[in-house]
């Protein structure tokens, strides 16, 4: 059974979709049966190398809310990620473009480091202030996770896996999936946002059950703009 997970680095939902997800398949029966494969999305293609300022200025400009209304926002995903084990750290946080990350994910996969390079990516935007656009910090960070810097380096250089971002992307666009994290199983359920432990667990179990059957079930509501309770979105 495989799982497609559509992701952004930049998303805290999906870091903490991730917690939760791997909560799930930690309690499935089946879940050395499970192929977890993650998906490109790129919440905002146009961000710079390094977005400077305040984070609740950049996410109330993007969503256009005030400000205040932003910082609502990040207080309330602050505590829920802490709920989930996750320490954000949005006071220090440097958002950018993530079009090279997700081609360092696609690279990983090369080596099935695909979760571990997610992981480490995600930890270093959210916990530790890392500047996720830079392609200095982002060999070193790979690196870390297990990838040869030099095989980055020159992936990075030479444009590699960039039709594979976009290629995630625009199958996300024939699917409707305008908001992330969005979780496929076997291309026939969907769950979309960071569902509950209890709700990505009954999918997984209730895909085992039926397998093989053509109807879509999805789960969870299309995304609305900007950052709700459960997903961030375009």
């Amino acid at each position: 059974m495989q799982v497609e997970i559509w992701s952004d680095v930049v998303c805290p939902w999906c870091y903490v979709g991730k917690r939760r997800f791997e909560q799930a398949l930690a309690a499935f029966p089946h879940r050395d049966s499970v192929e977890v494969v993650w998906r490109s999305f790129e919440l905002d293609p146009a961000a710079p190398a390094e977005r400077p300022g305040p984070y609740a200025g950049h996410l109330a400009s993007k969503y256009g809310v005030p400000v205040a209304r932003a910082q609502e926002m990040i207080d309330g995903m602050t505590a829920t990620a802490a709920a989930d084990g996750l320490e954000l750290r949005f006071d220090i946080a440097r958002a950018g473009g993530t079009f090279d990350a997700h081609r360092m994910i696609h690279l990983a996969a090369e080596s099935g480091l695909q979760d571990v390079v997610q992981e480490r990516l995600m930890r270093a935007t959210f916990t530790e202030g890392e500047p996720i656009g830079d392609r200095d910090a982002l060999v070193r960070l790979v690196a870390e996770a297990g990838l040869d810097p030099e095989r980055a380096r020159a992936v990075l250089a030479d444009g590699s896996y960039g039709a594979d971002v976009r290629a995630d992307e625009q199958q996300a666009r024939k699917l409707g999936i305008t908001g992330v994290p969005f979780f496929a199983v076997d291309r026939t359920y969907g769950v979309s946002g960071a569902q509950p432990v209890e709700v990505l667990l009954q999918v997984l179990e209730r895909a085992w059950a039926e397998r093989g059957e053509d109807a879509a079930a999805p789960v969870g509501a299309p995304a609305a703009a900007g950052c709700d309770d459960t997903s961030c979105a375009v």
